[in-house]
């Protein structure tokens, strides 16, 4: 029978399927959304240190204005992309979409993407409403940046779902040849960990304040951590199948913490609103991050290994793993990054601090006593955090599943 090309993908000779991204099948706006979702997470830890080093700026301040473009970027490639569908697409283009307001036909990832973007433009003048009603906040959470996290979230997401539905379309809707198909996925791969690095990236920033080093030996930490990361490193490996997939995620939140933290530093920086407590005249760094990427590594390594055990005995395996060796990692990790004097450094980071915080506080290098447990205490609190592990990675392998089967 002869297979019926969707036209947007339409290929070329081999040759010329073989020799570029171009000829791919990739749409423009996939890649586009993979570049907001990057703009997002760097306006935004910017936007962090900002706040760390200088205080509350005007509306249009630089990472504001980063985080603008991958607002705009995202929503009007995205929005090109359903009215494209909808005016000049054939029956066969409109059947691989969603169709919305029974008129509209939408691809799931340029929804998202969407609804992302307009959350996002949204958050811009309330959140410069909120500080000229109620004045400042030092808080990541407060309402208008809910607002802009929920939008950041669903641009990022809107890259993930772009990615996976390209890619899942392959084998139907691609005819080019074994190169070509092979290219076009190690490029989609790519741009599957680049953008579930970043919405990992996100998700960490969310919960910064609430997994701080200064909590590290308590089990809270190891609770919120437990519940928080397992439901995103396997839904991810499960969504596109790979031997080093969640290591591979995990790295490239690595990498943008680390990055930022390294870079932004070597800036000038000058506090504008008092009390100015601590003197700095360079940006404070925001985090190193957390060293879930050792565990995810045992996670590639497991799921590969028991890859025929059904979901609920990978559980089982997955969850446990994980929180013993975050753990134990974290646990001696969290201590040198708060006590030792050789933390204290660009590296590391560990002396960054608020302009408006007391640098001579006695528990800036130390653990203060509420954030120590008993060894009774610890131990039924990570007890807890062993439920919360298993009901995460539960839902990630479903949630997995699910992403694996997106093909519009």
């Amino acid at each position: 029978m002869e297979q019926v090309l969707h036209p947007t993908y339409k290929t070329s000779t081999p040759s010329q399927q073989s020799t570029g991204i171009k000829s791919l099948g990739i749409p423009t706006y996939v890649y586009a959304v993979v570049f907001s979702s990057f703009c997002v997470i760097i306006g935004l830890i910017w936007d962090i240190c900002w706040h760390l080093s200088i205080g509350r700026d005007g509306l249009l301040s630089p990472p504001h204005l980063v985080i603008y473009v991958g607002a705009i970027v995202s929503g009007l490639f995205s929005g090109y992309e359903v009215l494209r569908n909808t005016f000049a697409g054939n029956a066969l283009e409109k059947s691989k979409r969603v169709k919305i307001w029974g008129f509209f036909y939408s691809s799931l990832g340029a929804l998202f993407c969407i609804w992302g973007a307009i959350a996002m433009l949204t958050s811009a003048p309330f959140d410069d409403w909120w500080h000229n009603t109620y004045g400042l906040d030092v808080t990541i959470l407060s309402p208008p940046h809910t607002v802009l996290a929920l939008g950041i979230i669903g641009v990022q997401f809107g890259a993930i779902v772009g990615v996976l539905a390209i890619k899942n379309q392959t084998a139907f809707i691609f005819s080019g040849d074994e190169a070509a198909k092979k290219l076009r996925n190690r490029v989609l791969y790519v741009m599957f960990v680049l953008s579930a690095g970043f919405l990992l990236t996100m998700w960490f920033t969310l919960l910064s304040e609430e997994i701080d080093k200064r909590a590290s030996h308590s089990a809270i930490y190891y609770q919120i951590s437990a519940f928080a990361f397992p439901i995103f490193l396997l839904a991810f490996g499960r969504a596109f199948p790979s031997k080093w997939t969640i290591t591979a995620v995990s790295a490239v939140y690595v990498a943008i913490l680390m990055l930022t933290m390294w870079i932004i530093p070597l800036f000038p920086a000058e506090p504008k609103l008092g009390p100015i407590l601590n003197h700095i005249d360079h940006y404070q760094g925001f985090k190193f991050p957390l060293l879930f990427i050792i565990p995810a590594i045992a996670l590639d390594i497991l799921k590969n290994r028991y890859a025929y055990l059904n979901d609920w005995k990978q559980t089982l395996i997955l969850a446990p793993a994980f929180l013993l060796i975050f753990f134990v990692v974290q646990w001696y990790f969290g201590g040198f990054l708060l006590e030792s004097p050789n933390a204290r450094n660009w590296l590391f980071g560990s002396h960054y601090w608020y302009f408006g915080s007391n640098p001579d506080w006695e528990y800036r290098y130390k653990f203060a006593p509420w954030n120590l447990e008993s060894p009774v205490g610890l131990i039924k609190g990570l007890g807890i955090a062993l439920i919360l592990s298993l009901v995460s990675s539960r839902i990630g392998l479903a949630w997995g599943n699910w992403m694996k089967n997106i093909k519009r």
